[in-house]
């Protein structure tokens, strides 16, 4: 140490000196912690020599009954140690001993949430409190512009970031053991509700109607292709990340056993990836995506926006704005619908058709606890029929909604062209 001047050992591992590098004249002892190569300065805030040794036997005595009654000895806030954390997980990530995912995945936890709740709080001052309270400050402080509510998952996340600081401090000794949580906080599950059959009908039809009330071209465009989307997400059951991934050229047609067409879609999000089966129809729906958008290059975006640049929030406002023309913004429990319902009803109108919980979660890229508290996996390729099983009805359900629409339509094309002809009044005569 450069700096360090007028210094004096008082005993082994222990010395007072003063700084060169600042103003005053005060004296500074450091420690040497015993069985490590670690050491503990402390400011004695005094210039006079004698009270300068008072003061450091006294902080070396202090240093001695923490270490011994395993109280912490160094104090750094959360923010601190969470960064020095992360710097160790890093360099795992860069020899291949974690993924890069679970550094990036910490990284968001600390700063989405963690460091507005216990960021400048000392790392020894977070306790079992701090730990069981998380849940109810993050949902009272998560709702923002998209996103109505904060899931369990999401929170889950976050608390596990918190407990592997704590961890990390633990074993770096800022903090005791005795600072380990316990236990974790039962989570209250928020639902996303899904839609019934009569809901889902209304969606349809409330949709078509919706579109032809535009009042300008940008409203038609975006309510076309928020309602197609809607459409395709009410059918293959992706989640909101792996629409944002799609692209063009993850998109094919094939058949199933039957000889039925379908579509196969490659789907990424959550780190992983795998295949999906849709009905045709689907196809349909994609082919309508197609004609509206600008970026139709195979490594183009599926759903973009007006523009052609991808949509970053899959028309959250807009899909908003259809769930309250229909009347379906707030589910059963209370709690306001999202994109995601669309996946719920996926899985919910799968299901009551009797499709298999294990071909349905490799379907859906989850596990058959999450839809039914089983487990297992199998081939959606290969049992695309067993997976589109009532499909026929799905789709005729929907020409029938389509033939009641155009119907409506047609009728209201007539009754517009009436009253342009009784408008227009035939030219009196001269006398």
């Amino acid at each position: 140490m450069g700096f360090v001047t007028d210094k004096e050992e008082l005993k082994t591992g222990l010395i007072i000196f003063r700084r060169g590098d600042v103003a005053h004249s005060n004296f500074y002892c450091r420690i040497k912690l015993p069985k490590e190569d670690r050491y503990k300065t402390i400011s004695l805030k005094t210039a006079d020599r004698q009270t300068a040794r008072d003061r450091a036997f006294e902080q070396d005595a202090d240093i001695r009954f923490r270490l011994k009654h395993d109280v912490a000895v160094f104090n750094r806030p959360f923010r601190q140690v969470a960064e020095e954390y992360l710097q160790t997980q890093q360099r795992r990530a860069d020899t291949g001993e974690v993924s890069r995912d679970r550094v990036k995945n910490l990284r968001n936890a600390f700063n989405r949430a963690l460091n507005d709740y216990v960021g400048s709080t000392q790392i020894h001052l977070i306790g079992q409190d701090s730990w069981s309270q998380y849940p109810t400050w993050r949902r009272e402080n998560g709702k923002g512009r998209f996103r109505e509510h904060i899931s369990d998952s999401t929170i889950a996340l976050e608390m596990g970031a918190l407990n592997a600081v704590m961890n990390y401090a633990i074993t770096k000794r800022y903090v005791p053991a005795s600072h380990r949580f316990e236990g974790r906080p039962k989570l209250k599950t928020m639902r996303r509700d899904e839609f019934t059959l009569e809901e889902y009908r209304k969606l349809h039809s409330v949709g078509r109607k919706w579109i032809r009330a535009a009042t300008s071209p940008q409203g038609t465009w975006y309510r076309t292709m928020c309602y197609n989307f809607m459409l395709i997400m009410c059918n293959t059951g992706m989640r909101p990340p792996e629409a944002k991934n799609l692209r063009w050229r993850d998109i094919m047609t094939a058949k199933d056993r039957d000889g039925r067409e379908i579509v196969v879609m490659f789907v990424q999000g959550k780190g992983k990836s795998r295949k999906l089966v849709a009905p045709k129809s689907v196809g349909d729906y994609l082919d309508r995506v197609k004609e509206l958008s600008k970026a139709t290059k195979p490594d183009d975006a599926v759903f973009t926006i007006i523009n052609g640049k991808p949509a970053k929030y899959l028309y959250s406002d807009t899909v908003q704005a259809l769930l309250e023309e229909a009347g379906l913004r707030m589910g059963p429990n209370g709690i306001p619908r999202s994109t995601y319902c669309f996946r719920h009803t996926y899985a919910t109108f799968r299901l009551s058709e009797g499709v298999d919980v294990y071909i349905l979660a490799e379907q859906m890229g989850t596990s058959v606890k999450m839809i039914e508290n089983h487990y297992g996996h199998v081939n959606t390729i290969k049992h695309a029929d067993r997976v589109l099983m009532g499909i026929g009805g799905w789709e005729a359900m929907h020409a029938d909604m389509d033939a009641e629409d155009a119907a409506e339509e047609a009728k209201a094309k007539g009754r517009q062209a009436a009253k342009s002809k009784q408008a227009v009044k035939p030219p009196r005569s001269k006398r």
